[in-house]
């Protein structure tokens, strides 16, 4: 489980494209490599990854996860290259303060930016989530874009929008995003189960 609280911002270092296989991925970070497990989740822009390597480079760490074609077709990893910046986030442990929401890592599509508004160190994105998605999100409640946990401003017709802080734009990479641009969404886990049980509750009995 993740808050969507970044605590670091990684770089990739190198993609290795298997073609019937997954996609291996070396991030930097400033983790101390001795306390990234193998095995470990890390949220790699709200994508949790499971680490399967690690090690140091100069001054900073490295680790290395796999992406299988599921992730690929569903997130944005397919288009990463060497030198792109990513969010990082540990997995949540027992005892961590919970100053986001409860996420999964486990990221439900892209959202496209389709307007980008800047104003006295804020900016205003208005995003389009897939059609299936609109459902799960509506005003005041949480959503993640690329691991960063965010609250919705307004839902109209099939966008959102979201106001970024000036401390979120200087502690993840959300200031990068452009229009045109694709964004990891996961949506908020309690809206999905709530429509779940709605939509059972309606079904009719035998």
């Amino acid at each position: 489980m993740f808050t969507g609280l970044v605590t670091d911002i990684g770089e990739v270092l190198a993609v290795e494209s298997c073609a019937d296989g997954p996609r291996r991925l070396t991030v930097s970070c400033s983790y101390p490599s001795e306390e990234i497990g193998i095995g470990s989740s890390i949220a790699c822009s709200g994508v949790c990854l499971s680490v399967v390597a690690r090690g140091k480079r100069g001054e900073r760490s490295w680790f290395a996860v796999d992406a299988a074609a599921e992730t690929l077709r569903i997130t944005s990893i397919a288009a990463w290259v060497v030198g792109r910046r990513i969010n990082l986030e540990r997995a949540l442990r027992v005892g961590d303060e919970l100053g986001g929401h409860l996420m999964t890592g486990h990221v439900d599509g892209l959202a496209e930016v389709i307007a980008r508004e800047e104003a006295t160190g804020t900016v205003r994105l208005t995003l389009r989530p897939p059609a299936a998605l609109g459902r799960f999100i509506t005003s005041k409640a949480s959503v993640s874009l690329d691991g960063v946990s965010l609250t919705v401003n307004e839902f109209a017709g099939d966008t959102f929008s979201v106001l970024i802080i000036p401390h979120t734009l200087a502690a993840t990479t959300l200031n990068d995003l452009a229009v045109g641009d694709a964004a990891n969404l996961e949506v908020d886990m309690i809206a999905r189960y709530t429509a779940r049980m709605l939509e059972q509750m309606r079904l009719p009995t035998t």
